[in-house]
């Protein structure tokens, strides 16, 4: 959907007849009163109805003397939020990851290997979440800044953020209706015979270990593609695209397939002969997600890391 929109600080401001026409509703009078503005966004079903009445709870839609909506979309982050901003002040040597893509709605941070995305409470010391709140922190824009997805800590890869609630909406529906992609390089030990193949397996918790996951009758839908890229006798590299979001997926799939990762102990994986890597072979190539204001397709690539380049030399 075409959206023009400016951001005014903490408010979005959007030309009413330019909305008007992309939802192919009806005009409204310049100078309308805001609950007039809110049947009329309601009308237009541009954006959530929760959304929307929210904003009008709390004084957050008007018109301005130009006749445009403005809607309060960028509200500073709450207390639960600000405990990251409070951690980021505290951790001036905390490096925060290259910036794959970025505006007004969404962040995507390119996570290195061994970092958290998250802790076990917010704030923890050394996580993504809290490399994130850092950036906005630079930026003097101190926005609830939230994960829509995670990957393992010895994952690599793009990390995509929600700067505010109709991007945090958008982006979970997305990822329920699976709208967002993600594409994974995977180093996996041993020949993989064929040149791509789906993995349709389900997948649960092991009873006899909690950290692992296993393919079950009883466990949740799973499925994973992938596409083999080169092949030695003992290494085979393969782009790998995930359908379902399950725990450990590409880790638990590609062990049952026979092929577990170079370096995932977890799921029967070694280390690379005279090589060693501390972590899973496997890094996020791609994100692909909608964009949660206009629905443009927006492409994060991350580069292969220098871990991935050296281990494939060797």
């Amino acid at each position: 959907m075409d959206i023009a929109y400016v951001r005014r600080g903490e408010w979005l401001e959007l030309d009413a007849g330019t909305l008007a026409l992309s939802a192919g509703a009806g005009p409204i009078e310049a100078g309308s009163h805001s609950h007039e503005v809110r049947k009329w966004l309601l009308a237009c079903s541009v954006f959530p109805d929760k959304w929307i009445n929210r904003l009008y709870s709390v004084g957050g839609i008007k018109m301005t003397e130009g006749g445009r909506i403005a809607l309060l979309a960028f509200p500073k982050a709450d207390e639960r939020q600000s405990l990251l901003y409070v951690a980021a002040a505290k951790e001036p040597d905390l490096i925060v990851p290259p910036v794959l893509y970025e505006d007004d709605f969404c962040l995507v941070l390119d996570k290195p290997a061994g970092m958290s995305v998250h802790g076990s409470h917010p704030g923890q010391a050394g996580t993504l979440d809290v490399a994130a709140a850092k950036h906005m922190l630079a930026q003097g824009d101190n926005l609830p800044v939230r994960h829509i997805h995670r990957l393992d800590d010895d994952t690599s890869g793009p990390v995509l953020y929600s700067k505010n609630d109709l991007a945090q909406h958008r982006l979970d529906e997305a990822m329920r209706e699976k709208e967002i992609d993600r594409i994974y390089i995977a180093v996996v030990h041993g020949r993989l015979r064929k040149p791509a193949g789906i993995i349709d397996a389900p997948i649960g918790k092991d009873r006899h270990h909690k950290s692992r996951r296993i393919v079950t009758p009883g466990g949740d839908e799973a499925v994973t593609r992938y596409e083999r890229l080169s092949v030695s006798d003992a290494i085979s590299i393969a782009r790998v695209e995930l359908e379902t979001g399950r725990t450990h997926q590409i880790r638990v799939h590609m062990s049952h397939l026979g092929h577990p990762l170079i370096g995932d102990s977890l799921y029967g994986g070694r280390e690379a002969r005279g090589f060693s890597l501390g972590h899973q072979a496997l890094h996020g190539e791609k994100l692909l997600f909608p964009h949660p204001l206009t629905g443009a397709r927006i492409e994060a690539d991350s580069p292969w890391p220098a871990w991935l380049a050296r281990l494939l030399n060797r």
